[in-house]
């Protein structure tokens, strides 16, 4: 049960900062309590634990732009973030995690300004079909994490330009929308204020104000340093020879494999489903493996027999459907040649 809450408002604008507090307040997360941190970061491109910013991003005029590019530590997909954005983390004990109570707490928070939500059952919350709330979920230890932006005044242009892939709607308008679009006076301020007080009400307790100043600040140097690291945000080179791509109901998903002497020598996969953890170990487990479908199976079983969850269990089968399926297109194929 949540007996204590807290809330804590940057100082600054650095997304590579603003990340290290918030890994900090989940290292000192007291017992029974949730904590409330808000920030705004300057033109940034923030992407999920297991994607590729070069498959995401115009990362060389991003970054010529005076954009930042950082990697955070949930999954899911990348999001662009500038001084219209609000950024919000609820960072709690995993046990008192609730991820459908949570988003809402934040639809109610968008009904503030007269905006109705679609649905409350994914993490992206939408009005017209067109997103303007995004969230993530991160576990680590006995410490819950969902964190997310609300998009107030963002530039919807410069989003647009950044990432790699189209996002725009069927209908042709944009997918994101701007929460002015429903009143003009909206400020991230007032969207602030909505979410401190959604927040106060949810928990019923009326938080403490922290100030990040009273912090260790060797923590948070440290982690603002690995945050701005670029091993940490980008992959390292790997000159692989099979690849292959799929987008599932979960999220996109691309195997890039290096073979020698028939053994698969490196595994890289990238991807935007909201699971962190479930890849790394995948990748390890394809790691000598034989290049054929049985070796391949196998490994992956043994991956399966681990996992419980039934949303993770399909995640890896149709990872492991896709690798397969495509050697044994490539083997018909080089059958029929001969």
């Amino acid at each position: 049960m949540i007996r204590r809450t807290a809330c804590l408002i940057a100082r600054d604008n650095d997304p590579c900062r603003n990340l290290a507090i918030e890994k900090h307040l989940m290292d000192t997360l007291p017992d029974s309590t949730a904590i409330l941190f808000l920030y705004q970061n300057r033109q940034s491109f923030v992407v999920g634990r297991n994607q590729n910013p070069w498959f995401e991003c115009q990362v060389e005029s991003f970054l010529e732009n005076g954009g930042i590019i950082t990697r955070r530590l949930s999954g899911g997909p990348a999001g662009y973030q500038d001084m219209g954005t609000l950024n919000f983390s609820i960072i709690l004990p995993k046990r008192e995690f609730d991820a459908v109570r949570q988003l809402q707490l934040l639809a109610q928070v968008a009904g503030c300004f007269g905006i109705r939500c679609d649905s409350t059952s994914s993490a992206f919350l939408r009005s017209g079909g067109r997103l303007f709330c995004q969230s993530n979920f991160f576990k680590e230890g006995s410490v819950a994490l969902h964190h997310g932006s609300f998009h107030i005044s963002t530039d919807l242009y410069a989003m647009a330009q950044c990432f790699r892939q189209d996002h725009t709607h069927s209908s042709g308008q944009p997918a994101c929308m701007n929460m002015q679009e429903t009143s003009t006076d909206i400020t991230v301020a007032d969207v602030e204020q909505c979410l401190f007080h959604g927040f106060s009400a949810f928990y019923r307790s009326e938080p403490a104000w922290l100030d990040e100043q009273m912090m260790d600040q060797n923590s948070i140097q440290s982690y603002s340093r690995n945050f701005a690291a670029p091993e940490w945000i980008y992959p390292s080179k790997m000159d692989y020879d099979f690849s292959i791509s799929e987008r599932f109901p979960w999220g996109s998903v691309s195997v890039l494999l290096r073979r020698e002497g028939g053994i698969i020598r490196e595994a890289r996969i990238f991807s935007d489903a909201m699971e962190a953890a479930l890849f790394f170990p995948i990748e390890q487990s394809l790691v000598g493996c034989p290049f054929l479908i049985g070796a391949i199976n196998t490994r992956f079983s043994q991956k399966l027999e681990l996992i419980s969850d039934p949303r993770l269990l399909q995640i890896a089968g149709d990872v492991c459907t896709l690798l397969c399926g495509r050697i044994r297109a490539q083997d018909r194929a080089g059958s029929q040649e001969e």
